[in-house]
């Protein structure tokens, strides 16, 4: 998609966007360029909500103005390498998420915000990158203990050393339905247990096991420089 056509169509799905959506929307921009991430090669931001907050006591559409922009050259850049790119559907998908951002603005409220920071924490991860060990936690809690950073979920699980060393297997809840897997050798002090045997639809389910301490142990380890022991396993549901 050449870039007229993309801005055309850009502007087409905005004008469908009904009006109570757009209180202090000055409007979409469209940009030839990308715009790469500072570090990760293959990430391109697709869109912004670029907000700008005028004093008041309060916070409305008259005192928060924002300025929706596309990045085109991003757009391109992803679609080289996926023959499968829906120009459409991600066009749409990036223009919802950042009127998004401003509604949260408006409502004074930073969800959105956290899922970001997730999902670039998770990039890190993936590429191996230094990374936030509990960046899930910034993203959607959709139960206790349940969280949801984009198509990927974390249950976290607390546990002793002697709780861990006297168990068999990790049991959890998927669905409303009892799920368990071979407990791995070591606990550590963050571990992730990627689930196979499960239908997440495009994303993936992890139990996240923390190691609770006793608080003088604890309190050691804040006042130290103890990098806490990360650990990784791939472990299939127990029929």
């Amino acid at each position: 998609m050449d870039f007229e056509s993309f801005s055309n169509l850009a502007h087409e799905k905005f004008e469908t966007i009904p009006q109570e959506f757009l209180a202090g929307v000055d409007g979409l921009t469209v940009r030839v360029e990308a715009l790469p991430h500072p570090t990760l090669s293959t990430v391109f931001t697709l869109g912004q909500c670029l907000t700008e907050a005028y004093p008041s006591d309060w916070i409305g559409p008259e005192t928060l103005r924002s300025v929706v922009v596309l990045y085109y050259g991003s757009f391109r850049a992803l679609a080289q390498d996926d023959p499968d790119f829906d120009w459409e559907e991600q066009l749409w998908e990036t223009l919802t998420h950042e009127l998004r951002h401003h509604l949260e603005s408006l409502a004074n409220e930073e969800a959105l915000e956290g899922v970001d920071y997730a999902m670039e924490e998770a990039l890190y991860r993936a590429e191996g990158l230094e990374f936030d060990p509990l960046y899930y936690r910034s993203g959607l809690e959709v139960g206790p203990g349940v969280f949801q950073v984009e198509y990927d979920f974390f249950i976290e699980q607390a546990w002793t050393s002697e709780e861990f060393e006297k168990t068999e297997a990790l049991e959890f809840s998927w669905h409303g339905e009892g799920w368990s897997v071979p407990r791995p050798e070591r606990l550590g002090d963050i571990h992730y247990v990627w689930i196979h045997g499960l239908d997440v639809g495009p994303g993936s389910l992890q139990l996240v096991l923390l190691q609770k301490r006793r608080f003088k142990e604890r309190l050691g380890r804040w006042r130290g420089d103890h990098t806490p022991e990360l650990l990784e396993s791939d472990l299939e549901v127990i029929p």
